[in-house]
């Protein structure tokens, strides 16, 4: 029997599987929308910069609401989180359609907006994974955790296509007007959970950094996971660029995501993976195959070589969100979640910013083989750490 099966028959997230995938389409689109639309907005000597800040300012600001907001949002269910979220979303992205069918949109205002969306993502990430942990058994939690990597990177498919399609036909703020309203669905079905359902427990203890600092096996995976999605920051940068038009952006995002989408559906079925090597492998593989991208190889071996790269890519998000399901106790789950989404996406726009001269000044090719070289060295001093440390069995 199919893994997933038990996972979307069960009474309470089986619910909230169709408003996943659908939202996880509409983010695909805005994939291309967003760096298309700040390239349309931007000074023409000043393109890839704005296009770095734009993705930048879509994940950033979580950071800020993790650490900000922690005060009010802590001991919420997770359900509950992943609607505020949604809601959050919802709002602003229609805002920035709003305002461009208005001619009053500026890059200014549109950095601003996407920053205003993204300020609960950290706590919406958190929301998701927790709840997986308070309403499915223990046995579940590796199926589910790949379900949801199924449905993001599901996402790399079939969104960027159709981002392609509609932007050629309507604009680039229409691709965010769609995507605002799949978040609107994604609200409804969160909050149609029921709250005994989804109802933490309080957390007495210390919130979710000092748990982390306090386990020296997620320290680890932390500052792993810190490195990894900083070189992968360049990333959104370099596409745009590296494509000559919006529709050519949507196919090296789907041939990211048919490998990722594979990958993911694979990783859900391996019952018995050992989380840490599967992580730090596939850091490595990820590595060595963004690199060919710098080669100049003909278009064809450029989309094959993402589809590798998504394959590689794809037991990350499961492993490492399992390896804190595991170590973290249910009450303190969320909280914990949150200070691991405040850190990565401080990472990966951090990336993004660091990454953008570097994409401006050497070109897209160059900046795939830099990142690519640089994960591949990062995955391999994580192995030998891990080679002469040995982590924790208990955590895989």
């Amino acid at each position: 029997m199919s893994p997933y099966w038990p996972v979307v028959r069960d009474r309470v997230f089986g619910r909230l599987v169709p408003g996943l995938a659908l939202s996880a389409v509409g983010d695909g689109m805005s994939a291309v929308a967003i760096g298309w639309l700040a390239l349309q907005y931007a000074p023409a000597h000043q393109r890839g910069l704005w296009v770095g800040l734009a993705v930048a300012a879509y994940t950033l600001p979580g950071a800020v609401g993790a650490i900000g907001l922690a005060p009010l949002l802590r001991g919420r269910g997770g359900a509950h989180l992943a609607a505020l979220d949604a809601v959050l979303r919802a709002v602003f992205l229609g805002a920035i359609a709003v305002l461009a069918y208005a001619h009053a949109l500026t890059i200014g205002r549109y950095a601003a907006l996407l920053a205003a969306s993204a300020l609960l993502s950290a706590w919406g990430s958190a929301g998701r994974y927790t709840l997986v942990v308070q309403v499915l058994p223990a046995d579940l939690h590796l199926a589910a955790n790949a379900l949801l990597t199924v449905i993001t990177e599901a996402s790399t498919v079939a969104g960027p296509v159709l981002a392609g399609v509609l932007i050629g036909a309507l604009g680039a703020p229409a691709v965010l007007a769609v995507d605002a309203a799949t978040f609107a669905v994604l609200a409804v079905s969160f909050l149609s959970v029921p709250p005994r359902a989804a109802r933490p427990r309080r957390d007495r203890c210390s919130a979710g950094l000092a748990a982390i600092r306090r386990d020296r096996h997620l320290l680890g995976l932390m500052v792993l996971s810190f490195w990894f999605f900083l070189l992968f920051g360049p990333i959104p940068v370099a596409v745009p660029l590296f494509a000559s038009t919006a529709a050519e952006v949507g196919l090296l995002y789907t041939s990211f995501g048919i490998g990722a989408v594979t990958g993911a559906i694979i990783t859900g079925h391996l019952r018995r993976l050992p989380l840490w090597p599967a992580a730090i492998g596939a850091v490595i593989a990820f590595g060595l195959l963004l690199t060919p991208l710098g080669l100049g190889l003909p278009r064809w071996a450029d989309l094959l070589t993402l589809a590798l790269a998504g394959l590689a890519w794809a037991p990350y998000p499961t492993a490492s969100v399992s390896l804190f399901q595991r170590a973290v106790p249910a009450e303190r789950l969320a909280p914990a979640l949150a200070a691991r989404g405040a850190v990565l996406v401080v990472s990966t726009p951090l990336g993004t910013l660091l990454g953008a001269p570097l994409v401006q000044a050497a070109g897209p090719a160059r900046a795939f083989v830099v990142c690519g070289m640089a994960t591949a060295a990062l995955g391999t001093i994580a192995l030998l750490i891990a080679r002469f440390h040995h982590p924790c069995p208990a955590t895989g």
